[in-house]
């Protein structure tokens, strides 16, 4: 059975059954998606819409079909439009039916639980030995430490999976035993595909033993990372730029406590007194058209920033997107310490 079948009423039901139906429903969003007698969705329902109707002289013998909206609010099954979920939710709607080409039902949307869809797989990078944590991760892989009650990488899981990520693949080497067990089990039903790396390749070369790659867009992350980017904008940043590639970027300053001269050869112009200088930093997050992937040698050890570099060389598209809101790269043991006192505060 379906996973939404809660939501489900024929039209043919009286107002009756589908007041039973939402109070099956108790604190869950009570709201019924009306089907006719092929399955096709025709209507909604809310206990709100039938109470309007017996005031109005409805008795409960009366057909759902008499209470129903017939115009609602969908979005089709072939070809996600990711703006148009990120105004179902503005506009406070949070159930969402995912119709096909004869409208039926192919999924329920909860916005409550969903922050939205995004049609890219995500590929997070877990192979590396950790060696700036030792001792911690002689026999922990480095994604494996836990922040508070949680491993590091389990944070980046649960974010892809909130943004409605449903294609996700972790590349592994150092203990790679150990993170294939963590992942043995799905993640509210999704399976995160672990992928080994035969040797060390760097943070973008082991991509390239992904067998299936779903979508058109790739996510690429460090599985190290704690932070809370908004992923929806950052797909909604890089399509919107029609990009080849998006790095994602966090400010970084340089304040000189020093008097700092204007020169013009050793002539003094000037002087900055205490200046600061900002920066935007390589954040370990990027969105990636498949297409590109080609690019990439095979069984060499390659870098994203080289990818990067590459591009660039070709003519290609490549942006930044600024990330706003925390980040902490989880490389030596204060990163560890700092994320480790965030969480106390989430």
């Amino acid at each position: 059975m379906k996973d939404f079948q809660k939501y489900i009423i024929q039209d043919s039901a009286t107002i009756k059954d589908a007041l039973i139906a939402l109070n099956n429903l108790s604190s869950d969003v009570l709201t019924l998606f009306v089907l006719n007698n092929e399955g096709c969705m025709v209507g909604t329902v809310t206990d709100g819409d039938i109470r309007r109707k017996l005031v109005d002289g409805y008795t409960l013998d009366n057909k759902v079909n008499m209470a129903m909206h017939t115009k609602f609010q969908y979005i089709k099954s072939n070809g996600i439009n990711v703006n148009e979920i990120k105004r179902l939710r503005n506009d406070n709607i949070t159930l969402v039916p995912c119709l096909d080409s004869q409208n039926r039902i192919v999924r329920i949307l909860n916005l409550r639980k969903r922050k939205s869809i995004l049609p890219l797989d995500a590929v997070l990078m877990a192979g590396g030995k950790g060696e700036r944590l030792r001792p911690l991760t002689e026999k922990t892989p480095k994604p494996l430490l836990k922040v508070g009650e949680k491993s590091i990488i389990d944070y980046n899981i649960d974010r892809l999976i909130e943004f409605g990520v449903e294609n996700i693949s972790v590349t592994v080497n150092y203990l790679k035993e150990q993170i294939e067990d963590h992942f043995k089990d799905c993640r509210e039903g999704i399976k995160i595909n672990c992928v080994r790396e035969p040797s060390y390749l760097g943070t973008i070369g082991s991509i390239q033993f992904i067998e299936n790659i779903h979508n058109d867009t790739i996510l690429l992350m460090n599985s190290d990372l704690f932070t809370n980017i908004n992923y929806e904008d950052f797909y909604l940043h890089f399509i919107n730029n029609d990009a080849d590639m998006s790095v994602a970027a966090v400010p970084y300053s340089v304040n000189v406590p020093y008097g700092i001269f204007e020169l013009n050869g050793r002539d003094i112009q000037g002087i900055r007194e205490k200046p600061s200088y900002n920066y935007y930093a390589n954040a370990g997050i990027y969105l990636i058209k498949k297409k590109h992937l080609a690019l990439i040698p095979k069984e060499k050890f390659f870098n994203a920033t080289d990818f990067i570099e590459l591009l660039i060389n070709k003519g290609h598209k490549v942006i930044r997107f600024p990330l706003t809101g925390y980040w902490i790269d989880i490389g030596k043991h204060e990163d560890y310490k700092k994320a480790q006192d965030l969480i106390k505060h989430l």
